[in-house]
């Protein structure tokens, strides 16, 4: 950088290592229409735009060249429809940099018009060199001549140029004259130059419509530092050294793809292709039917499948006629190459044009595919369609995608965000000064690139612009807990689980628990802050962590009582109603919220009815006394991970949904379960006796409806709606624990209420790992299909066709269960961190998505009868029977 004089500050071209930019202002003039013997010799001018009533859809391409070749592609204006005049008031940005400019660069401009269905014809062209003649790049707006119906001429002495050679053209003269006031060479007297320069322009606009020819308006940066502008003058790097020859060879790469290098040759050809199909002929494309049909195959394909290159390619050359169908969206920013500046730009651009998507596929979004932030902002801009209920369903992986975020962003949050509403955006948000720091040779090229503007921004907010400050992750699901119940509760409990910090977490885990803190502490200020509602939601939050604390003590306590499981029932029961020595009145406290549920407010534990379950961990079972009357059965498992289950039934919550939704209700019983830690949480308990109870006590499942529910006159000796239950509700499980690949399956952990429900529990093993030999792919007995009546009775076909129905509609959902399960891959689920690669696949492959729906049908049809028949499951079920008698 260097000063001539006090007013000429200037910056070198070879130190600006950034892009240049154009901006295209205004087109003035009349075209000429052809006349009717060019019209009879080419019929399809007359549906060329230059017959329109209105202002046609004209575009402007631009290029650089040197000597006559091209020193870039060609890059052009984005399509809009013009009415009254042709304004595109657009900057675009060149792939060529100051630093690579010659001396004798030449910027062409090439107005078009569309012609015919596929083709485009040149209004007009003009050129004008970059740099002046005493080498210094050029500022500000100019209007340039348009040589009508030519192509730009690039050469030093063109046919086209946009500034008239001729000394005494008036226009050139009153242009010379205002760039010498503008240098500050003139005196400046603010009255009278108000008035020249109107009278300047009336004199412009009448040569222009005099003149035969079109003026387009464009205008080149102005570069400004600490209030100072700047020129760029034109400078070759190391120009002042000597001259010295070096005879070392320059060093040739060979692509070998034996060793993981970038082919080059394809690097080429994507980056020309992309380039290729950037212009505005691109929106009116439309492919045919063939292209049609892999396109929407391709729209098809599950999140995981990765696109190849050339199906990247076609969505990018269809992006347009994709832009109306919301699922194609995923599959486009897959395509985007984020770290292209241009891409980058024309991602976004259409992001914020494209069909919004649904709120199920912008959980996809938040996966750690997809990390540019105006996307996931984009993905938590439709979660905010979601009604609270629905964002319930999927809070758990919400909180998990929270790892996939930027850290920094997050921790760099003051306290005074999280005052902000969900409901409202601050629209009236100061806007984003540009940054001016161009001349530092330490600062980024972005930076220098923004300083790059020009004239000051518009004042209306442009839809990118919206986007970027549109909410995070954090903050969102921060607001919408502050107002609700629910999600206060199960978000607090589900950022607890994370904020601990086990043993033997790697540097990387510990970033990632400190950053759920810092949430959870912004919570808790966001609660503090909020109404006197949400202050109350807080306080209730701080009750059920003592309760839980104290509750942990309890059971520590009672786990370490020497003797028998009858002496530890006592110990417990004592303890309940010992007031000092748990430092806690269970039996009888102030009333809150149940963490397990809510929307259940309890005030004390039934010490007389706590017991403790056979099994090796002894979970307890408290009866909880409500506030509104009434009892609350519970198991609270101590040195259990029950994050696990937490995973499972909320995906058959879920699933339950979903079959709601297409009117199909399987009478499935998900129970909640809640991890308060990683070592202990909560289980509703059902009251309901399990599957190998039942068979002990009866000679099979139908004689345990009879006692239960007995109905004379019906087929079966019990109520109709028994059985109608028992067959939805297995049909419903058998299809789930299917999809989910849960293992370890026998009879007692299979249970059936008194009113003919069967549901499954504990989910030890999941995605199909299972400790015995040959499992099944589903539940299906011998035992259960005679509780239906046999193999041959209706009820057992109706069992196979709610199979079929109940699989289909899953099926269709299955992006939605895919995005979840992919959100938990970091979970620290122990059967998904087994394989984490291979677990959202394990998934994929049980919907069969190969296959159309007919071969669905009959591919759980062979899953049915494989069930039935497999010999293995019996033989292990009576060795699981026998243990267990030897084990009581």
């Amino acid at each position: 950088m260097g000063e001539m004089s006090d007013r000429f500050h200037y910056v070198y071209s070879c130190d600006l290592d950034v892009n240049l930019q154009i901006k295209i202002g205004t087109l003035e003039g009349e075209r000429q229409r052809p006349d009717y013997k060019e019209l009879l010799d080419d019929p399809m001018l007359k549906f060329s735009g230059v017959y329109g009533e209105e202002c046609s859809d004209l575009y402007v391409t631009c290029q650089v060249f040197a000597d006559g070749h091209p020193l870039s592609l060609s890059m052009s204006t984005s399509y809009k429809a013009f009415s009254t005049r042709w304004n595109w008031n657009e900057w675009i940005t060149l792939p060529v940099k100051y630093s690579d400019l010659p001396r004798n660069a030449i910027l062409s401009l090439t107005i078009w018009d569309i012609y015919g269905t596929n083709k485009s014809i040149p209004v007009g062209s003009t050129v004008i060199p970059l740099f002046g003649k005493r080498g210094t790049y050029r500022q500000g707006m100019h209007d340039l001549k348009v040589w009508p119906d030519m192509l730009p001429d690039p050469s030093s002495n063109s046919t086209t140029p946009g500034k008239s050679k001729d000394h005494k053209d008036q226009m050139s003269k009153l242009a010379k004259l205002s760039k010498k006031h503008r240098d500050g060479h003139m005196l400046k007297v603010d009255w009278l130059d108000r008035l020249t320069f109107r009278e300047i322009e009336m004199i412009n606009e009448k040569q222009k419509r005099d003149s035969k020819f079109m003026y387009l308006m464009i205008e080149f940066p102005l570069i400004h530092y600490e209030d100072i502008e700047y020129s760029v003058v034109y400078f070759e790097k190391d120009g002042d050294e000597p001259l010295v020859y070096k005879t070392i060879p320059d060093l040739v790469q060979v692509p070998d793809p034996e060793i993981d290098m970038e082919n080059l040759v394809e690097s080429k050809h994507h980056r020309l292709a992309r380039s290729l199909r950037s212009g505005p002929t691109d929106r009116d494309m439309k492919p045919d039917a063939k292209t049609r049909n892999l396109l929407h195959e391709i729209v098809r394909y599950p999140p995981t499948k990765t696109l190849t290159s050339e199906e990247e390619d076609l969505v990018w050359k269809f992006r347009f006629y994709l832009c109306n169908q919301k699922k194609a969206l995923t599959k486009f920013l897959k395509c985007v190459n984020w770290k292209q500046p241009q891409e980058s730009r024309q991602g976004i651009e259409l992001l914020t044009r494209w069909s919004p998507m649904d709120v199920e596929d912008a959980l996809e979004l938040l996966s750690p595919a997809f990390s540019h932030p105006t996307v996931r902002k984009y993905a938590v801009s439709r979660l905010r369609q979601a009604d609270d209920q629905d964002l319930l369903l999927y809070l758990l992986q919400l909180v998990q995608a929270l790892k996939y975020e930027d850290f920094e962003e997050i921790m760099r949050y003051n306290d005074s965000t999280v005052d902000r509403k969900d409901s409202v955006s601050d629209t009236n948000a100061t806007e984003k000064t540009r940054t001016t720091s161009v001349l530092s040779r330490a600062s980024s090229n972005e930076s220098i690139l923004h300083a790059l503007g020009g004239s000051s921004p518009s004042q209306s907010e442009s839809p990118e612009s919206k986007l970027e400050r549109e909410m995070d992750l954090a903050s969102f699901l921060i607001s919408r807990a502050c107002n609700n119940t629910s999600l206060a509760n199960y978000f607090y409990w589900y950022l607890s689980v994370e904020c601990v910090d086990p043993n033997g977490l790697d540097v990387k885990d510990s970033k990632v628990t400190k950053m759920y803190q810092h949430v959870l502490k912004r919570f808790s200020q966001a609660l503090f802050k909020e109404s006197n509602e949400s202050r109350q939601r807080r306080s209730m939050i701080a009750r059920q962590q003592t309760f839980i604390d104290r509750l942990v003590d309890l059971v520590k306590i009672v786990t370490r009582e020497s003797g028998n499981r009858k002496k530890k029932i006592e110990r417990l029961q004592a303890l309940l109603h010992d007031q000092e020595a748990c430092k806690f009145d269970f039996s009888n406290f102030e009333p809150l919220s149940l963490p397990l549920d809510p929307d259940i407010k309890i005030c004390g534990i039934i010490p007389e009815k706590a017991t403790l379950f056979k099994s090796n961990l002894m979970p307890c079972k408290f009866v909880f006394k409500m506030v509104e009357g009434g009892e609350y059965m519970a198991m609270y498992k101590h040195g259990d991970d029950l994050r696990q289950d937490n995973l499972i039934l909320q995906i058959i919550t879920l699933m339950d949904k979903l079959l709601m939704r297409d009117n199909l209700d399987l009478k499935l019983t998900p129970y909640k379960v809640l991890a308060t830690s990683c070592k202990h949480g909560f289980v509703q308990f059902v009251e309901s006796v399990a599957v190998a109870e039942v068979l002990n006590q009866h000679t099979g499942i139908q004689s345990f409806f009879k006692l239960c529910a007995p109905c004379e006159n019906t087929p079966y000796g019990f109520q109709p709606e028994v059985m109608d239950n028992f067959v939805k509700s297995c049909a419903g499980y058998c299809v789930i624990t299917y999809v989910l690949g849960v293992g370890d399956r026998h009879f007692d952990n299979l249970l059936l209420t008194k009113t003919g429900k069967l549901f499954h529990v504990d989910f030890g093993f999941i995605l199909g790992r299972d400790p015995k030999l040959l499992p099944p792919l589903m539940k299906l007995t011998t035992e259960m299909i005679d509780g239906m009546g046999g193999p041959n009775s209706e009820h057992f076909h109706d069992f196979k066709k709610l199979c079929y129905t109940a699989f289909l509609a899953i099926r269709r959902s299955s992006n939605l269960i895919l995005n979840l399960f992919t959100l938990m891959v970091n979970a620290n689920i122990p059967d998904i961190a087994i394989e984490p690669d291979k677990s959202v696949k394990k998934v994929q492959d049980k919907f069969v998505l190969h296959l159309t729906d007919e071969e669905a049908v009959q591919y759980m049809q062979n899953v049915i009868d494989g069930s039935v028949s497999a010999m293995m499951p019996v033989l292990v079920e009576r060795f699981h029977t026998i243990a267990q008698k030897w084990r009581k």
